[in-house]
């Protein structure tokens, strides 16, 4: 089994080839490829390579299938005794992609 951690916008996620994820919103139009260079950790066919902080010339292909918003969160704040209550709502962007190969 081939898998990978790849660092994409702040945040470290295990891809295998064949699935698709969802990411933070990713400025690129849908059916883009791109390549994910910044990769942690490769694992395959149990020979496991681990970069300091990168590995060189591993990259990930990945295609952008589409971008969305995400759940919608409520954010509500109150202050006692001050009649003070404040409630907003917030949707993050999100971009899902699928991994061709690593």
């Amino acid at each position: 089994m081939t898998y990978a951690v790849v660092d994409v916008g702040g945040c470290q996620v295990i891809v295998e080839p064949g699935k698709f994820y969802d990411l933070n919103y990713i400025p690129a139009e849908p059916g883009d490829i791109i390549n994910l260079n910044r990769v942690l950790f490769l694992s395959k066919d149990n020979v496991y390579s681990i970069g300091k902080p990168c590995l060189e010339n591993v990259m990930v292909k990945a295609t952008i299938l589409r971008h969305f918003g995400g759940n919608k969160i409520t954010v509500f704040k109150m202050k006692s005794k001050k009649n003070s209550r404040v409630k907003k709502g917030h949707r993050q962007r999100l971009t899902r992609i699928f991994i061709d190969h690593i």
